[in-house]
């Protein structure tokens, strides 16, 4: 008899195999609470959900949890659908060796999984230690239909970062980029779904995919958009002539752009604007930022906040602010910027398809080339001294956001794994 019309299995699961690191909390295993929450989602539209990830060696953990940008864990067992999923703790295989030695029992481990689940759906990153490529690999063999999920050009990202790593790992990076790139796009060709999440992922990946599909992965639900008197409150606030508040809540790391975020602040300090920039979130160039502002003398003007845990504290900094700032470099789908407009907050960045197709319906956005930190200042410079503009852009920004829920994407994502994986 065929393995998936086996009683043990049900016919509505599906298996997804990530990157997305496990653990154990308090002796069971358990993920990341964003993670978590997107399990709770899939539970909505699949009766058995299976996630396959690379289990985080203790060391790591422990190196996490002393960490002040620690993340927040959750045994799975704990969540109200927790009777109908699984987890599948895969080697946590990045080095070659590690890879190697893995590699025979965790694909023959991969393929159990999905001999007995009917959908699949399984996110692509690097190369070394990716399982979820050997799951697409597997899939192939036993002619089972695929999803495949980019949440990031991940090549684009390693090479425009190459400078920032070591130089060992720099050379290896540079000599397998090529490779990564041929084989990603293999694995896009023989799927029968692609998931490109914001327009940068569609754009680098669509023309490979036989049904390509822009989507997005967002955490904000429909209670944290902001309501009609939050917003006429920001816009009075703004046409009264306060300070112009400015925020940005991610990581203090060299792919957003944290040092031209504060060269930005501080030109527009010096055209004479009135500014309270906040910067939310750690990251290891954290320290650097701190002696910058110091230097640049702004260091009264902008507050680095840190790591905070809260989630609802950072939408509420978003929501108060009047411009969301940000400067990413590399060509990623960050949740931020959703949030951002979610909040009414407008965003005024670098320029990318992602940034620029979350806003492109109903605005709420102003954007500069790429690395020119002058410009961007001088569009805030702009929006400042026209507040009338700048709120025209918090109302757009507010409509943008009413389109990104978790439960719409969700479903969005599921029902076209059902309809192209049948």
């Amino acid at each position: 008899m065929n393995k998936i019309q086996q009683p043990s299995t049900q016919k509505n699961t599906i298996l997804l195999v990530t990157a997305v690191p496990l653990r154990e909390v308090n002796g069971q295993l358990g993920l990341d609470d964003q993670t978590c929450e997107g399990l709770v989602r899939w539970a909505e539209n699949f009766e058995r959900v299976v996630m396959a990830g690379p289990g985080l060696p203790e060391h790591m953990a422990v190196k996490q949890d002393s960490s002040t940008s620690g993340t927040t864990w959750l045994p799975v067992a704990s969540l109200p659908c927790a009777d109908r999923l699984e987890l599948v703790r895969l080697p946590y295989a990045y080095k070659l060796q590690d890879f190697i030695k893995t590699y025979t029992t965790t694909r023959q481990l991969l393929k159990e999984n999905i001999q007995k689940s009917q959908y699949l759906c399984f996110t692509l990153g690097g190369l070394i230690g990716d399982w979820g490529g050997i799951a697409c690999l597997e899939s192939m063999k036993l002619e089972r239909p695929y999803a495949v999920w980019f949440d990031r050009v991940e090549y684009e990202v390693i090479r425009r970062t190459l400078h920032t790593l070591p130089l060992k790992r720099r050379i290896k990076e540079f000599l397998t980029l090529p490779l990564m790139k041929r084989y990603q796009q293999y694995l896009i060709r023989q799927s029968s779904l692609g998931l490109f999440q914001g327009q940068d992922c569609y754009s680098a990946y669509s023309p490979f995919s036989k049904q390509p599909h822009c989507v997005y992965d967002v955490h904000t639900k429909k209670s944290d958009q902001i309501d009609e008197p939050s917003i006429n409150l920001k816009i009075e606030e703004l046409l009264c002539g306060g300070p112009l508040r400015i925020c940005y809540a991610g990581r203090a790391a060299d792919m957003k752009g944290p040092l031209d975020w504060l060269h930005t602040v501080h030109r527009v300090c010096k055209a004479g604007v009135d500014v309270q920039a906040t910067w939310v979130g750690d990251g290891p160039l954290l320290p650097k930022m701190k002696s910058l502002a110091q230097e640049l003398g702004i260091a009264d003007r902008v507050h680095l906040v840190g790591f905070v845990s809260d989630r609802s504290k950072i939408l509420q900094t978003i929501r108060e602010s009047h411009i969301f700032l940000f400067c990413h470099k590399t060509p990623e789908s960050p949740r931020c910027l959703v949030e951002s407009i979610v909040s009414g907050c407008p965003i005024v960045g670098y320029g990318s398809s992602y940034s620029q197709g979350l806003v492109s319906q109903h605005g709420g956005g102003v954007f500069a080339p790429m690395n020119d930190w002058q410009k961007l200042a001088d569009l805030v410079i702009e929006l400042n001294s026209n507040r009338a503009r700048l709120s025209e852009l918090v109302r757009a920004a507010a409509l943008s956001g009413q389109f990104f829920d978790e439960e719409t994407v969700y479903q969005q994502r599921s029902d076209f794994i059902k309809k192209y994986l049948t």
